[in-house]
């Protein structure tokens, strides 16, 4: 059941019991009046406090005022995740305003809270929106976004601000089926007076169980570990392990299985046969040690899947540019591909390879050559490089983040065209994919119009139908390249510098905090369209028409979508209910 409420003309709160709170106004404030006669949804203490309970895929803005009450139980397999978001606001300051949420239970089966977080809200200044908006643009008349789950015990909020809570769930792999139902009690002080709100929340969990994940996802990890260490640096090894594995833990939580962690010419320590710079008759020596604590750590803390090799070669200067190897002089340079690049590639390539086999590691690696390849210009000296090295290793897979896959195909075993370039030539990767390469797409600064993204701007439920554009057109992967480059970080503000006028939310999707990061409402939708994706694939396996229904009827073409959330709601009711049967 959804109604309709304004938060400025019905601000309510339900009266906790037990609660110290002191019914006597002050003199600055209104007396508080008697229940409005027939109110079935909770009782009024004055209109200073409101409570609103909406739909996690809701983005609330701090100024909005009129929202969707939603108390519907959230329907989820065994093994997903449940999750609920409640507003808070106030017409005087809030102190220590805090959440506290009971077991979910069904009898005498419980689950336990998974965490709470405040959503905390980034500044996006106007230079950082996609350059051609979304016809679902949603826009921020504060300039303030939601997004960040700041696991913080208590926060202060100003007057006649929104303040939104999250509460989470895992849904255990042997949960029992049924409704479970819990209690949530929100704290704080407002103008001098203690209050206390108390609500339930319902999820029901449907006889079906969710899949192990086989759609392969990679967020690109960009090694900004300082912001981790109270933005100062991290030279020690054993810190710098400590502090990888706070977010290789984050991100097996959230379906990533693809890791770019292993740097195979960054992570790698060289000696040479003589002092100055590299030359056609250098002769290396190669330590992968770091290289291998790294991915050790990865395979370990983040259930790592597949090993993806950083790059290997770059541009020369601009776009239009042909590319260089990237060779260790003293800093690492990228030159033109000629006789000192084949020299290094002659040795480094099969001594990386010989010791990802002697590691076990050879099967699940993953090598990029050059990041989006594609113009006429880059595409020659790119598929030069790629034949070389397929040339000295050629078990060796290649995967690519490509703009236009045509010319540079032969080189790369795994196919990542970008989205709208999916969508333009379809059919020639759909042939590719039936002549065995395999078939993902990525995402970017681009593509924007009424492309699905990660921006800020987007509605949260675009983040989420990524993967079902995964499933609808049968691409096994989905790639990004920011994970965590955030640059610089101002969490007064939450004005994030992302380097360039990216579309805001680009660059990153968690969020760091000493020794830990945290998650994001973008990161939440992204791993719960991650097992929306699954579920479709079992429900294809049991009757494939109705997860085609069900898949055409959010994803309509590569850029059109059902972005309602009260339809896709009963969408995923369905799946359940279809898988239930």
């Amino acid at each position: 059941m959804s109604i309709k409420i304004s938060l400025i003309s019905v601000l309510l709160v339900f009266i906790c019991m037990g609660c110290n709170h002191d019914s006597t106004p002050k003199p600055d404030e209104e007396p508080v009046p008697p229940p409005i006669e027939g109110e079935n949804e909770c009782e009024l203490i004055g209109a200073t406090i409101a409570c609103v309970q909406v739909d996690p895929l809701e983005k609330v803005f701090k100024e909005q005022t009129n929202l969707t009450e939603n108390k519907d139980a959230i329907a989820v397999a065994k093994g997903e995740a449940a999750s609920f978001q409640f507003v808070v606001r106030s017409t005087y300051p809030i102190t220590g305003l805090k959440v506290e949420a009971a077991s979910l239970s069904n009898g005498n089966n419980n689950i336990p809270l998974d965490f709470k977080a405040f959503v905390g809200y980034v500044d996006v200044k106007p230079n950082h929106f996609s350059p051609i908006p979304s016809k679902d643009k949603i826009v921020s008349v504060s300039g303030f976004y939601p997004d960040p789950l700041l696991e913080v015990e208590t926060k202060d909020v100003p007057p006649s601000v929104n303040q939104t809570l999250w509460i989470n769930y895992k849904v255990p792999r042997d949960a029992v089926e049924g409704t479970y139902t819990a209690d949530v009690v929100i704290t704080g002080e407002k103008n001098g007076m203690k209050f206390c709100i108390t609500r339930q929340i319902t999820a029901k969990v449907y006889p079906v169980t969710l899949p192990e994940q086989t759609l392969f996802v990679s967020n690109w990890l960009n090694n900004h570990l300082q912001y981790l260490n109270n933005n100062t640096s991290v030279p020690e090894e054993g810190h710098k392990l400590e502090l990888y594995k706070v977010i290789a833990n984050k991100m097996r939580d959230y379906g990533q299985n693809m890791y770019m962690v292993g740097r195979p010419i960054n992570d790698c320590k060289f000696t040479r046969n003589h002092t100055g710079n590299s030359n056609p008759t250098t002769e290396f020596t190669f330590d992968f040690s770091w290289f291998d604590k790294k991915i050790e750590l990865f395979i370990r803390e983040g259930n790592m899947k597949r090993i993806e090799g950083e790059h290997i070669a770059y541009r020369l200067s601009g776009w239009y540019d042909p590319f260089g190897v990237q060779v260790p002089y003293s800093p690492t340079v990228v030159i033109p591909f000629d006789a000192t690049t084949r020299n290094f590639l002659d040795q480094f390539i099969p001594a990386l390879y010989n010791h990802l086999k002697e590691k076990g590691w050879d099967k699940i690696y993953y090598q990029h050559i050059a990041d989006e390849p594609g113009t006429r210009e880059s595409a020659s000296s790119y598929n030069q490089i790629a034949a070389y090295v397929k040339q000295l290793a050629p078990e060796l897979k290649i995967i690519e983040a490509t703009h236009s896959t045509k010319e540079v195909c032969q080189s790369i075993d795994v196919i990542v065209p970008m989205l709208d370039y999916f969508h333009q030539d379809y059919s020639f990767y759909k042939t590719q994919q039936n002549a065995g390469k395999e078939l993902w797409f990525y995402t970017c600064m681009e593509p924007v119009g009424n492309y699905a993204n990660r921006f800020l701007e987007l509605p949260l439920i675009q983040t989420r139908i990524l993967h079902w554009i995964n499933y609808r057109y049968n691409a096994t992967g989905y790639l990004h390249w920011g994970l965590d480059s955030w640059r610089t970080f101002n969490w007064e503000t939450g004005y994030v510098d992302w380097g360039g006028n990216l579309p805001a939310g680009d660059a990153w999707i968690i969020y760091p905090a000493y020794n830990k990061v945290y998650s994001s409402i973008r990161l939440e939708a992204m791993r719960d369209g991650i097992n929306d994706y699954e579920l479709l694939k079992l429900l294809e396996s049991k009757n494939p028409a109705r997860a085609k229904e069900l898949a055409e009827g959010v994803v309509m073409n590569f850029d059109s979508y059902d972005s309602r959330i009260t339809a896709f709601r009963e969408r995923r009711v369905k799946l359940l209910q279809w898988l239930s049967e």
